[in-house]
């Protein structure tokens, strides 16, 4: 015979919230909806991975269903869908309502930008026969967990003849990929004596682009010069491009 609940237990079981795994309480149905979402936005993530290319991704989404770009003074109605981009770095999208927006709006509001490493106004370096880029980091990052993974570079340059050029170079099957270099266990003695905050500095998160260098004898920083001669073949940029490009790993 099972024995009466307590006073306690019973006012536990009638005040307290009982947490339990979503899963445990959705159907085959919900599921199937949760997966087909998560699907949608893998994509979205693979696509979206900067401001620029997130408001591009959004605005061709909006395009499909039914929103138009947002004029000055254009007539808008109940049931209008519109959207305003703003110099490719924002989104507003909105569904005209039916009452005067004294009495209210619904509002959903999200961020398009994520932690990553800028590349700075004059990046490209050579150091011990290296080429590499400068970069500042953008967010909250945990700077050690950027060494020594598979980086790529998006953005665009603006030239100087004013025209831009997009950039995507890491994210096919047989395009480079960038890194940040970190030391070998077995020469990083004074470097594992840091704290977890500095055992990657901001000043180190410096990312490899290349090692071969031109070949000319005598030439300094012939693998810096390499590596322009590849961006120069590819994008038809020089180093002073860089000084009006957006560029993000």
């Amino acid at each position: 015979m099972s024995k009466e609940k307590s006073e306690g237990k019973l006012l536990k079981e009638s005040l307290l919230s009982r947490k339990k795994n979503a899963l445990l309480k959705m159907d085959e149905n919900e599921v199937k909806k949760s997966d087909d979402f998560c699907e949608d936005y893998k994509k979205f993530l693979d696509l979206a991975k900067t401001e620029r290319e997130a408001v591009e991704y959004t605005v061709d989404l909006l395009e499909k269903k039914g929103f138009v770009p947002f004029k000055v003074g254009m007539g808008l109605k109940a049931g209008d869908k519109v959207y305003v981009n703003n110099r490719g770095k924002a989104v507003i999208a909105a569904v005209i309502g039916s009452e005067d927006i004294r009495n209210g709006v619904n509002i959903c509001a999200a961020h398009i930008d994520s932690p990553r490493l800028d590349l700075k106004q004059c990046p490209v370096y050579e150091d011990a026969e290296m080429a590499l880029f400068k970069t500042h980091y953008y967010g909250g990052i945990k700077k050690y967990q950027w060494t020594a993974i598979p980086l790529a570079l998006h953005g665009v340059i603006i030239k100087a003849d004013g025209t831009s050029v997009k950039v995507s170079i890491g994210e096919e099957e047989n395009d480079p990929v960038f890194c940040v270099n970190d030391l070998l266990p077995h020469l990083a003695a004074d470097q594992m004596k840091r704290n977890l905050a500095q055992g990657i500095k901001g000043e180190e998160l410096n990312i490899v682009i290349g090692s071969r260098p031109f070949k000319e004898d005598g030439l300094s920083e012939a693998v810096k010069l390499n590596i322009m001669k590849i961006l120069n073949e590819k994008y038809g940029i020089v180093e002073d491009d860089f000084l009006s490009a957006e560029l993000e790993a």
